[in-house]
């Protein structure tokens, strides 16, 4: 059985930063790309960020780019969303996700396990 689990999120002020961690076990970690999606109130989930099997590539959503970056570690089999510059809209739930392939995609269909999620909330 495929488990990711986030941690590291909570509270934090507009312009600090947040990292996300996302433990995976249950299948072959670094044989396959991770992301980072997000579900902001009013709107349906998104993607945000991900990174290929290698950690050699990654890509990020417009909103976020240059703000945010995804990483892995495939010693520990853990991906992070390093957050910088946070902004009051980037409140929301973040779900790490296991993709499909090696390499990065930012279609939601191109994963096949999500986190439970974990919350994120930006102060103003």
């Amino acid at each position: 059985q495929v488990r990711l689990v986030e941690s590291g999120g909570g509270l934090v002020q507009a312009g600090g930063s947040l990292n996300l961690s996302c433990v995976v076990s249950g299948r072959t970690f670094d044989n396959y790309s991770m992301g980072w999606f997000r579900r902001v109130p009013g709107k349906d989930r998104e993607f945000v960020s991900a990174v290929s099997w290698t950690g050699g590539s990654t890509e990020s959503a417009e909103p976020v780019k240059g703000r945010f970056t995804a990483s892995r570690d495939n010693r520990k089999n853990t991906v992070y969303l390093h957050m910088n510059s946070l902004k009051p809209e980037d409140t929301g739930v973040y779900y790490c996700a296991g993709g499909r392939y090696r390499y990065t995609s930012s279609e939601e269909r191109d994963y096949n396990h999500f986190g439970q999620g974990i919350q994120v909330t930006v102060s103003s």
